[in-house]
């Protein structure tokens, strides 16, 4: 059997769209603690602190909230070329672009559901100016010490009308880490990793039969403790906080959502150690009747998780 194949280094970036891109950007700076590295047009973008990339969030006004593009460095050139390959095989290639800040060619291209994405090798790393110069050369940027101190973009999950379960292996040299089965046989939800992360990007089935929406953009922090921290900064500040603190039983991650100003759901989380260092992990799978039984601890579900999805339907 031939090796198998991992083209994709990470999720680097992704695009948030709002009706409120001043209050957006001000979540972003305020209560995320990411600083603001460029303006384009009706764009923002930002930078988390330890990204070595030049930044992490794009943030663009418009009528409604939502995702737009998602951002994935390639492994390498020959990585690259490969992925293009496959990716226009499928029919899903759009054409190169040079219109970001920060990346060489991009090449442009939607998965099944009609997301929006872009693959790239060619990079420029983020430069700390002298007010963000850390003390430590080993880190992109000082510690920010401010709201929530989120360290980088860790994953996204995507609605979908049907979850396109062989598009990331296949396509994106992804693999599958964990899943939801319906009891009518209906996968509900994939977990996939492009690392030895347990999951970079997530497809969630959208209840409402909608293609190309949100559930979440989910950032990383050190510990525990920063995301209770976190939780009380959003109180005080306004922002809704949906659920959480709370540990997930899938995947097993520590976690919080909120909403932000614009609508987008976000959620702070912290995985602790677990990696997936088996090479030949299997795929684990979840039951309609044990994900009724809610999350790690025994905190039910609530129903706006299930429902709240952007843009709005």
């Amino acid at each position: 059997m031939a090796e198998k194949i991992r083209d994709i280094a990470h999720v680097s970036a992704v695009e948030l769209l709002t009706p409120v891109l001043d209050d957006t950007v001000r979540f972003f700076t305020d209560q995320m603690a990411m600083e603001v590295v460029e303006r384009r047009g009706n764009s923002a973008y930002l930078h988390a602190w330890d990204d070595y990339e030049s930044f992490t969030v794009k943030v663009t006004g418009g009528g409604t909230s939502g995702i737009g593009r998602t951002w994935l460095r390639a492994r390498s050139p020959e990585a690259l070329e490969r992925r293009v390959r496959d990716i226009s095989s499928a029919g899903l290639g759009e054409g190169w672009s040079k219109e970001e800040p920060g990346y060489g060619p991009v090449f442009h291209f939607t998965d099944p559901d009609g997301h929006p994405f872009g693959i790239y090798y060619e990079t420029q790393r983020y430069l700390a100016s002298d007010a963000t110069r850390p003390s430590l050369k080993n880190q992109a940027s000082r510690f920010p010490g401010r709201g929530a101190n989120v360290r980088r973009l860790d994953h996204v999950n995507f609605l979908a009308r049907d979850v396109p379960s062989d598009f990331v292996p296949a396509v994106l040299t992804g693999r599958a880490s964990e899943q939801i089965v319906l009891d009518s046989g209906v996968t509900a939800a994939v977990w996939f990793t492009f690392s030895d992360k347990s999951y970079d990007v997530v497809y969630t089935r959208d209840w409402t039969g909608s293609s190309g929406r949100l559930h979440h953009v989910a950032f990383a922090t050190d510990t525990r403790e920063d995301i209770l921290r976190a939780a009380d900064v959003f109180l005080e500040a306004g922002v809704h906080i949906e659920t959480g603190p709370h540990k997930h039983a899938i995947q097993q991650t520590f976690f919080l959502y909120v909403w932000e100003p614009g609508g987008n759901r976000i959620e702070l989380c912290n995985a602790g150690a677990r990696l997936l260092l088996a090479p030949d992990h299997e795929v684990v799978t979840w039951t309609e009747a044990e994900r009724a039984k809610g999350q790690a601890w025994g905190l039910k579900t609530i129903e706006s998780f299930h429902t709240h999805g952007t843009p709005p339907v």
